[in-house]
């Protein structure tokens, strides 16, 4: 099997198709609407996302010399994205909107606000509105402004002459940030109901008070999408990376723009003169349906009060039965290993695991890596804590995570303020394992105590992100951890690694060679299964080890989430091959992989990961993954990881061949109710 024989699916189309499955969210009969709503606000981060980073890097690689990409391939790609966000619109405005309003829920536009509403909304534009807006008029002394990344302006089109008699026919108008993009109508001018106006249709209503002595011939509102990607060269000489990065990060919103957003009523003049001035071509417009950048409207969701149009409150459970609550963390992991699945389970005993570490005076190191945490966080407070009280803290900062930049920066100088040792992982990797290690005095010896994830080290997104933890006294895990902790902090070559895989050094080899395992396996007629479940799928070696394994005999599923581009049901390709993807109330997160090559007791092996099957996670990051050797562990991934997502009916889609997919069912079993009714019946 050559690479060259199996036609892969295109990558691009595979995050687009992951997002067309997002939006189906928010069509669902059985969703309940503000959280159908809510969807569709995801979507549309979510393309926000792709634009600035996927499309920027399709440009970047089309006018490269190289040419690794076409011009088609950026339109099939952008035809693609407008479909998707025609749908987008059509849903917006065909059945949700009108579903809300059945409810007493509305979006009022000035031609449907009455008079008294009208009344209300001119004093809150003269008092709050006007004197925070701006208007420019352009001219030689007033060229076209700067435009920050996803900043919402106007375009206006002006008769007549200015103060000084002369004809400058163009404005500008910058919406203010600062101020919120939904406002709810009082009751008294909007009795029975739950009425809201957009700050945008607000400043439309009242363009003309921007120009006394002239008209509005024309406006829209306009936004532009720019590459965003932070570019720091790891190659260069930078004495200071952090100092690298936050320099950069004042001219992110300002980078080459790849996408414009205009309503659908903007005059053609008004748009080509905006395509010129960002220098795009026609088919980078977008003219959309509704409210530019929809994401605003989860304002309008957390404004609404109606909890039965919300997914019931979900609590995630504390592990009473394995981690009591009144029993010191370290006394407890000394008698074996804990498993935490989130957010079925809380992410709370990783807290208290940190904060006994910081409490206790036996303890005297903390290590810990740090990829997306957030602003504010009640472990990088402790992390802070604990290095005032005298411990000795090594923090691995990664200051490139995509979007987090700003965050870790300030936290490493937060760390380093404190006193804590931070460093930046190993120059050209990115550090994205997730790893906590702790080392406590016990008697005339020392002990570590670890914490692994597939997930970040966030409690907000732990509520709603599925991700697998493992707390752990083992021996052989302390001392993986410490070694992967001391290449990290000095780029020393680590030694080899008892239990933990370590990418970019050996986690492709270790897949690769247990799947071949499994396809010799197949060859000799032996039991040979392979189960993944995933982020994305995209890595071309481990697309071909599996294809080779499937087309021995080995039966292959799949459970990836996002982008993947191995086609299955491929007749004398991939048969064997099943891929699916479910999206539910839950972002699925988990990394696990499972092997099976013969009948031994000892011929399978069961991995978490933080890494998914992508290119830049084998060989551009620090990853890690661990075997699961307990047995009741082991059963109790199977059981929860796998099991009821390969019989997910109600939120998995079956990927085709095409790269399309189907939705298994409308109802039956759906793999995330079920571990959730699973917990809080425990």
């Amino acid at each position: 099997m050559t690479r060259s024989a199996l036609p892969l699916l295109d990558r691009e189309q595979a995050i687009l198709e992951f997002q067309r499955r997002v939006l189906a969210q928010a069509s669902r009969a059985d969703v309940p609407l503000l959280e159908r709503l809510r969807y569709l606000c995801i979507v549309s981060s979510n393309l926000d996302e792709f634009f600035e980073v996927r499309f920027a890097d399709l440009l970047d690689a089309m006018r490269d010399e190289s040419r690794s990409a076409s011009e088609a391939d950026v339109e099939r790609v952008a035809l693609l994205a407008h479909e998707l966000i025609d749908a987008q619109y059509g849903i917006f405005n065909e059945q949700l909107m009108p579903a809300l309003r059945d409810r007493g829920i509305g979006i009022r536009n000035h031609a449907d606000r009455n008079a008294r509403q009208r009344a209300w909304v001119a004093r809150f534009f003269a008092r709050e509105v006007k004197p925070l807006l701006v208007p420019l008029s352009l001219d030689p002394a007033h060229p076209f402004p700067q435009v920050a990344n996803k900043a919402l302006h106007f375009i206006v089109r002006l008769s007549g002459a200015d103060a000084l008699g002369r004809e400058n026919p163009i404005a500008i108008v910058k919406v203010p940030r600062v101020l919120p993009r939904v406002i709810k109508l009082p009751p008294s001018v909007a009795p029975g109901e739950q009425c809201f106006v957009l700050l945008s249709s607000v400043i439309r209503a009242h363009l003309d008070a921007l120009f006394p002595g002239r008209e509005v011939v024309s406006f829209s509102q306009f936004r532009v999408t720019r590459d965003s990607d932070l570019e720091v060269d790891d190659e260069e000489e930078v004495v200071n990376l952090r100092h690298a990065v936050r320099s950069r990060l004042t001219t992110r919103h300002f980078g080459r723009a790849v996408r414009l957003e205009v309503v659908r009523s903007c005059p053609q003049d008004l748009s080509e003169l905006l395509l010129r001035q960002f220098e795009l071509p026609a088919a980078a417009l977008y003219r959309v349906h509704g409210p530019v950048n929809l994401v605003r409207l989860n304002e309008l969701i957390d404004q609404t009060q109606a909890p039965d149009l919300r997914f019931e409150p979900h609590e995630p459970v504390w592990p009473q039965g394995r981690l009591p609550r009144q029993k010191p963390m370290f006394e407890r992991l000394q008698r074996g290993d804990v498993l935490l699945h989130h957010p079925f389970e809380s992410f709370e005993p990783v807290v208290q695991f940190l904060r006994n570490a910081v409490h206790d005076p036996e303890v005297l190191a903390i290590k810990q890596t740090v990829y997306r945490t957030g602003a504010d966080s009640v472990l990088m407070d402790l992390l802070v804590e604990g290095a005032r009280r005298g411990k000795e803290v090594l923090v691995v900062v990664e200051l490139k995570a995509r979007f987090d930049e700003e965050a870790n920066v300030n936290w490493a100088e937060r760390l380093e303020a404190a006193g804590a040792q931070v460093v930046y992982g190993v120059v050209g990797l990115k550090t994205h394992a997730k790893l906590l290690l702790v080392t406590r005095r016990e008697g005339r010896r020392l002990r570590r105590y670890v914490h692994l994830s597939t997930g970040n080290y966030n409690p907000r997104t732990a509520r709603f992100y599925t991700d697998l933890g493992l707390l752990s006294a083992d021996p052989a895990l302390g001392a993986d951890a410490d070694a992967v902790f001391g290449l990290l902090a000095s780029s020393a070559l680590p030694q080899p690694l008892k239990e933990l895989v370590l990418a970019p050094f050996e986690m492709h080899a270790r897949w690769c060679a247990h799947l071949e395992q499994v396809r010799q396996a197949a060859l000799q007629g032996q039991p040979a299964r392979v189960v993944v479940k995933t982020n994305a799928l995209t890595d071309l070696g481990l697309i071909d080890a599996l294809v080779a394994a499937s087309q021995a005999g080995a039966q292959v599923d799949l459970v990836v989430r996002g982008a993947c581009r191995l086609p299955p049901g491929l007749v004398g390709l991939t048969e064997n091959i099943r891929v699916r993807s479910v999206v539910g109330r839950f972002l699925e997160h988990t990394r696990v992989i499972y092997f099976r090559w013969g009948e031994a007791d000892d011929a399978e092996a069961l991995y978490l990961s933080s890494a998914d099957w992508m290119s830049r996670n084998m060989q551009g990051r620090i990853e890690l993954a661990w075997p699961v050797r307990d047995a009741k562990l082991r059963q109790r991934v199977i059981d929860e990881a796998f099991t009821p997502y390969l019989k997910d009916e109600r939120d998995a889609w079956r990927l085709r061949s095409d790269g399309s997919y189907q939705r298994v069912a409308e109802s039956g079993l759906s793999a995330q109710q079920a571990l959730v009714e699973r917990y809080q019946a425990d």
